[in-house]
């Protein structure tokens, strides 16, 4: 029987607590465990420690996956998971508008591994045909994507790779297994940086990939050798956290679509980025491989506003990097998440200086509204 999102978050991935009957999952801290007479080795590098194997089970279930691994961080999912499928002589296409690392990563590292890319709007079909090439064996999507929460029509993608025999990989951070699941539409891998909804509380830093059992055995040859593995307090302290996933990012779905209502009415804005809302040229795409909206939102500042003076006149909303916890926060996306794109770069995917980005948390909205408007009004440049 299938067992509901909540149950799933709360009870999925247990390590059941044998000696004192504890409500909650022992700790595993040791690095040293017997060898002679089983059939696995238990080495914490091999993500088998007892509390990384069973958080990997939450994951996977959640993501209706077959396989899950935790890891360091999402970077280190990622690029992980992207060198386990991708070879010297191999092409990959990947979505234009990225999280700056993952494009990074891309441009530093791929030509000396001797792997091709190309970046393109991947919901231009010409765009996208033409990209295409015998050595293409990846495409690599991110929807919403950040910062600008365009989203990306995974059925339709994943329809056109399979029809090609060519992998998928979603970066599925910013909507979470809560909003979207893209195994579901597809999806062949799933990446999370687990620092964000699934940690929640921005005091974790982590990655996950989630696939099919031959896949992730893949994964797990490459992992095993780079190193990612997480360290099993962490992975304790992740697992603690997602049994209030559903609760926290329904609450932020809920506030988001409030605030970017409010933002949208704001003549302090030039506009809002927000799948949730009608006026999102994808608002109809979004409602049909979304079950909500999700926490995050961008909007452009209006152009007598000050960016500067605004971030300082927050007092509520915090002015710091990351995302997905549950305070909320801001950013300007050109000096953080995309500071390693050329200028270029960032004007031809719509990045501006005046761009914020806003993680929702799970406050009272009518106080956030209050700080935003305080902020707005001390951001407004004086003669």
């Amino acid at each position: 029987m299938q067992k509901g999102i909540n149950t799933i978050c709360v009870h999925s991935g247990e390590v059941l607590d044998e000696v004192y009957k504890g409500a909650v999952s022992p700790m595993y801290l040791s690095t040293a465990y017997a060898y002679d007479g089983l059939d696995t080795s238990i080495y914490p590098r091999y993500f088998n420690s007892p509390n990384q194997k069973k958080l990997s089970e939450k994951v996977a279930e959640l993501e209706h996956a077959e396989s899950a691994l935790i890891f360091g961080s999402g970077m280190a999912a990622i690029t992980t998971a992207m060198l386990s499928v991708l070879k010297s002589g191999d092409h990959v296409i990947l979505q234009n508008q990225i999280y700056g690392g993952t494009r990074n990563f891309i441009i530093e590292e791929c030509e000396q591994y001797g792997i091709e890319y190309d970046f393109v709007d991947v919901n231009n079909w010409t765009e996208l045909k033409s990209s295409l090439k015998p050595e293409t064996k990846l495409i690599y999507i991110e929807t919403p994507s950040n910062p600008l929460l365009e989203i990306t029509d995974v059925a339709s993608v994943t329809k056109f790779a399979k029809e090609n025999n060519v992998l998928t990989m979603a970066d599925n951070t910013f909507a979470s297994p809560i909003n979207q699941i893209p195994i579901d539409h597809g999806v062949d891998i799933v990446i999370h940086s687990a620092t964000k909804y699934l940690g929640g509380h921005s005091d974790i830093t982590a990655g996950a990939v989630a696939s099919s059992h031959d896949i992730m055995r893949k994964v797990f040859s490459k992992a095993k050798n780079f190193g990612g593995s997480l360290a099993d307090q962490t992975v304790w302290m992740l697992e603690r956290s997602m049994k209030t996933l559903n609760l926290r990012v329904k609450q932020q779905s809920n506030n988001a679509l409030d605030l970017a209502e409010y933002l949208e009415a704001s003549d302090y804005v030039d506009r809002v980025y927000y799948p949730g809302l009608k006026s999102h040229p994808q608002h109809e795409l979004a409602k049909s491989q979304m079950s909500d909206f999700g926490g995050m939102l961008s909007f452009d500042l209006s152009e007598n506003c000050d960016i500067s003076k605004f971030f300082s006149g927050l007092n509520l909303i915090r002015n710091v990097l990351s995302l997905g916890g549950v305070e909320s926060t801001v950013l300007s996306p050109e000096k953080t998440s995309h500071s390693l794109l050329s200028p270029e770069e960032r004007e031809s995917q719509g990045i501006k200086s005046n761009l914020v980005r806003f993680s929702v948390g799970i406050e009272d909205t009518q106080d956030l509204k209050r700080d935003l408007q305080m902020a707005f009004a001390s951001s407004i440049a004086k003669e």
